[in-house]
């Protein structure tokens, strides 16, 4: 049968989300072509289920356990095979919506999944150069032929069994309320990720303390243009670059037998 004679291939869009009554609302409203949408949320406090039950998105609680996880998680229990997956801080550009739903329509023909740029607004500006800009991600694809697949829980990418096209157009993305709340989840991610290779053998050294940081500024902010970002472009390359040292560092300290988080509290 010609793709182009049959109905269009129905789209579950799924989103995680936890404590993002300010954000979600945005997100919802950009996926308004889809046919289904799911959020698995992380029993929030704030009014997160109620903003994503008034837009018609079906809500499942479920305990988070890693960010891989809970998407995957959300992806298995999603109503249709090809799934667009969100975080409730990305939305979908006019530009991009109408590459996804030109892709629809023509069946997906040829694809197992389809990646697009992220733009991401930092402080009051969208970064347009350096490690920040296209970051391209595979966000739409076939479960049946991909998911969110490895042991890693951060810093977590889907993956697919086929082609992978790319479509015109930005998944808008709106990462951090403030530079402290940054800095706070920078450390926790590097901590994270320390962890997760020094379990898989991976080791630090004194060169990689000092190298590795620098090529990370100096990558971004000269060889890719993140200068032409301004200020926002230098603070964004030192924060990114200290995130390296910290991941390093920590993975360092582990290597040698050394605590990288507060011990537990003593026991009376």
């Amino acid at each position: 049968m010609n793709p182009s004679s049959a109905s269009p291939p129905r789209v579950s869009a799924c989103i995680i989300a936890f404590n993002e009554a300010g954000r979600l609302g945005d997100c919802l409203a950009s996926l308004d072509f889809c046919d289904e949408v799911l959020v698995v949320d992380s029993f929030s406090t704030d009014a997160t289920v109620e903003i994503a039950t008034a837009a018609g998105a079906r809500v499942l609680q479920r305990p988070f356990d890693g960010f891989r996880s809970q998407k995957q998680f959300a992806v298995e229990q999603a109503t249709h095979d090809w799934v667009l997956c969100l975080d409730a801080d990305e939305r979908i550009s006019p530009e991009l919506r109408t590459s996804l739903v030109a892709a629809r329509d023509g069946g997906f023909e040829g694809a197992a999944g389809y990646r697009f740029a992220r733009l991401s607004d930092y402080f009051g500006r969208f970064l347009r150069h350096g490690n920040a800009y296209p970051d391209r991600v595979l966000r739409l694809f076939d479960r049946r032929r991909g998911g969110w697949r490895g042991k890693r829980e951060i810093h977590e990418a889907a993956s697919v069994d086929g082609a992978v096209k790319t479509l015109h157009g930005d998944l808008i993305h709106y990462p951090y309320r403030s530079l402290e709340q940054q800095l706070a989840k920078t450390q926790k991610y590097a901590r994270l990720m320390a962890e997760h290779d020094f379990a898989r053998g991976k080791r630090a050294s004194l060169l990689k303390l000092v190298v590795s940081p620098a090529w990370r500024f100096w990558r971004g902010y000269l060889l890719r243009g993140g200068f032409l970002d301004g200020w926002h472009g230098l603070v964004y390359a030192y924060v990114r670059a200290n995130y390296v040292r910290q991941k390093t560092v920590m993975l360092w300290l582990l290597q040698n037998g050394q605590a990288v988080v507060d011990p537990p509290a003593a026991r009376d």
